[in-house]
């Protein structure tokens, strides 16, 4: 059973958006274990007909996905202006204001973002991911909290363009 890259990072993606801990797929060629949450050093088993430097192989184009309507819960009742945009979390993951525990968050409300400023990271498969503000303006809710699991298309804060 012959196996190319872009079918190995399928499955990790696969892997990655399940409750599965561990994963192993052997053949006579090949070997691959998963393990999520630990770290575990093994011997590079890499099939003859895997091309390390795959340059045929492109990473999936990234979709931009629009801000959810608003809803009851975020509108009127919480304080959430028509005009605010929303900034949406493109995966399923973990949210972290701050590059690292005990440091200064990327942002806080009140203050002001442009456009491409990272303004938090969600890891999700142990990657840390930065987000990048959808537009410039003054930061007006942090709609979750530091840790907390997010889903996709979830808001995570609402930026003023004014």
């Amino acid at each position: 059973m012959a196996i190319n890259l872009q079918e190995i990072q399928e499955l990790l993606s696969a892997i990655g958006q399940t409750n599965v801990t561990e994963f192993e797929l052997k053949t006579d060629d090949f070997e691959l274990r998963v393990s999520k949450g630990t770290v575990v050093a093994a011997p590079a088993v890499i099939p003859q007909d895997v091309n390390l430097a795959a340059p045929n192989i492109a990473p999936p184009p990234v979709v931009p996905t629009p801000a959810p309507a608003p809803t009851p819960e975020t509108s009127g009742g919480s304080g959430i202006d028509d005009k605010w945009v929303a900034v949406t979390s493109p995966m399923v993951g973990t949210f972290y204001r701050a590059p690292a525990p005990g440091e200064d968050p990327f942002v806080s409300v009140g203050e002001r973002v442009s456009s491409g400023d990272t303004v938090c990271i969600i890891e999700a498969m142990k990657l840390m991911n930065e987000i990048e503000s959808e537009a410039s303006g003054e930061v007006m809710k942090i709609a979750v909290e530091d840790g907390e699991p997010i889903e996709f298309g979830q808001t995570l804060l609402w930026i003023n363009p004014a």
